[in-house]
């Protein structure tokens, strides 16, 4: 083995250490907000984290999946053989999440609107029933979980692995290539405080108050971060109007108040899902269109030079007056 092959496995193992690391630790944190059995959350960051480190790594990097999934379930059971199982879950669905946008030819910039639908559908919500499925039912099969709570516990398990992925893997992407704005002028910065400002306000409001109706005022601000912030705004409103949703959601607050869990969960399902798809779908319509303005104006900067050329070549050309 030479020299250039050493570094690369040492890389590629170093990278693997890192992804079980922030696995492990983001797990930590969702469970602060568990709500079945000391396991289930309705976000469940390192999903989003797994599918983000394979999109950026590729599958090389899947045995930190299972190695940070392995760390966080050892301690909250409820068996060796359950461990094992849910782990095995926890691996696949990030792992399918991969495969799916792979073959749709997703860009990791999301700069296409076929790369946001592809994300929502193909990385979050279809996948994620893997996860949920073997979760919940290796929950019941082991006798820990009664047979009427196998809906809630499944609804509550989908929801936290499709919301890791929805609001956390863009973030992480747009992150991963967001560079410092030069020659960006004090008004513009200016915006961006009150944007921020406005979307934590009217959010805290919204998932506070007893009417649902409410969780809808958040909307205009997300098609403000679109438009004008295009990714680099709309990933972090979305992760942040959705992290509130979602603790409202765990202590019972606000619209999701006087409900059953899984009344709950489909509820928060479909808002920060519907929060995700604007989010997304708008950044990629707007960037499209600039993309598309930008070559615009290139095209007929090339066409208008080459007219100017072929016009002083004819004067050039043209003999002089008798």
């Amino acid at each position: 083995m030479d020299f250039s092959q050493l570094r690369r496995h040492k890389a590629t193992a170093l990278t693997i250490l890192a992804v079980a690391a922030l696995y492990y630790a983001t797990a930590r944190l969702g469970l602060l907000q568990q709500l079945v059995r000391g396991q289930v959350t309705p976000l469940w960051p390192p999903t989003g984290i797994a599918v983000a480190a394979l999109l950026l790594f590729g599958a090389r990097v899947w045995p930190g999946i299972a190695v940070g999934a392995l760390a966080v379930n050892i301690s909250i059971g409820p068996t060796v053989p359950s461990v094992l199982a849910i782990v095995l879950g926890n691996t696949l669905a990030p792992i399918c999440s991969y495969l799916l946008l792979n073959r749709a030819g997703f860009h990791n910039g999301l700069d296409r609107l076929q790369d946001a639908l592809a994300l929502v559908f193909l990385g979050a919500l279809a996948p994620m029933l893997i996860s949920a499925t073997i979760g919940s039912g290796t929950l019941l099969l082991s006798g820990v979980l009664p047979a009427s709570g196998f809906w809630p516990t499944w609804s509550v398990w989908w929801t936290g692995d499709a919301m890791g992925v929805l609001v956390v893997t863009p973030f992480l992407l747009v992150v991963r290539w967001a560079r410092w704005p030069r020659a960006v002028s004090a008004m513009i910065w200016v915006e961006a405080a009150a944007l921020a400002a406005c979307t934590l306000t009217v959010t805290l409001l919204a998932t506070n108050a007893s009417s649902s109706s409410l969780l809808f005022l958040v909307f205009p601000f997300l098609i403000w971060a679109s438009f004008r912030f295009e990714r680099a705004g709309a990933a972090p409103c979305a992760l942040g109007v959705s992290t509130l949703a979602i603790l409202a959601s765990g202590r019972m607050a606000g619209p999701f108040a006087h409900h059953d869990l899984l009344t709950n969960m489909v509820t928060l399902q479909a808002f920060n899902g519907t929060v995700s798809l604007t989010a997304l779908l708008l950044t990629a319509v707007v960037t499209e269109r600039n993309r598309t303005h930008e070559e615009i104006e290139r095209l007929c900067a090339q066409l208008s030079d080459a007219v100017a050329h072929q016009n002083d070549g004819s004067r050039r050309g043209t003999p002089p007056d008798a």
